[in-house]
């Protein structure tokens, strides 16, 4: 008995297998698709790092804007001290008759312990120099390093002599331990250059200048001058 050849098996017609034109064209087909997906996937990746420069922009804008606050209630509480007055309590009006077209609601200087958003009042002033009167954070490491702090009911809003406290209660108060608060857990990465390094401009800064005073960090921007998907600068977000 004669055993067949794998030639005598198949005839050419059966022979499984790609054409020369066949080849062309998938890879043709595949090279096009690749072509559409790529610009897809890079618009996708930029829009995605967009997203985290905005959200750490706007953290540290939270946290910048929070320091000033409970900065400005610690210096106005040593002031307080320093003249032997005590300040207003939250949600309380200095003038009883506010005129409503004067700015602060009574032409008086505004109640800092009245804003809602203070509950605590930085007590080091050491970390704010001459330069420095607005109290904006000297620069971010202090708010990662964190500072100390009281908070507002802490002797401030004039404990002693009110009936609705009983002396252990005031005296508790005057003697409260201060704590340290952290604003930043960390110094963000800016997601378009790789690193934690920012453009920093203090309040007494022009809108148009190049180099930061050093006073204080108002605001920040990322150092990078690549376009956004919106036509704008990310160094000016």
């Amino acid at each position: 008995m004669r055993i067949k050849s794998r030639s005598e098996k198949q005839s050419p017609d059966q022979v499984s297998g790609f054409s020369l034109i066949e080849l062309i064209i998938t890879v043709s087909v595949l090279a096009i698709l690749t072509l559409g997906v790529i610009p897809l996937v890079q618009v996708s990746v930029k829009r995605q790092k967009e997203y985290q420069l905005r959200a750490a922009l706007r953290e540290m804008r939270e946290a910048i804007d929070q320091f000033h606050r409970e900065a400005l209630a610690g210096s106005q509480y040593q002031a307080n001290q320093q003249q032997g007055t005590q300040p207003a309590p939250p949600n309380s009006n200095p003038n009883p008759n506010p005129n409503p077209n004067q700015a602060g609601g009574g032409g008086g200087a505004p109640n800092i312990f009245s804003d809602p958003r203070v509950r605590v009042m930085i007590t080091d002033q050491t970390i704010f120099t001459a330069d420095n009167p607005d109290r904006y954070p000297p620069d971010l490491d202090t708010m990662v390093k964190g500072v100390d702090v009281l908070p507002v009911t802490a002797g401030s809003l004039g404990r002693r002599g009110n009936l609705n406290y009983t002396a252990t209660e005031a005296a508790t108060a005057d003697q409260a331990v201060p704590k340290t608060k952290v604003y930043l857990r960390q110094i963000p990465i800016d997601p378009m250059t790789g690193k934690a390094d920012w453009v920093f401009r203090s309040c007494y800064d022009a809108a148009d200048t190049t180099s930061w005073g050093g006073e204080n960090v108002f605001d920040v921007h990322s150092k990078s001058q690549a376009t956004a998907l919106n036509g704008e600068k990310y160094s000016d977000w």
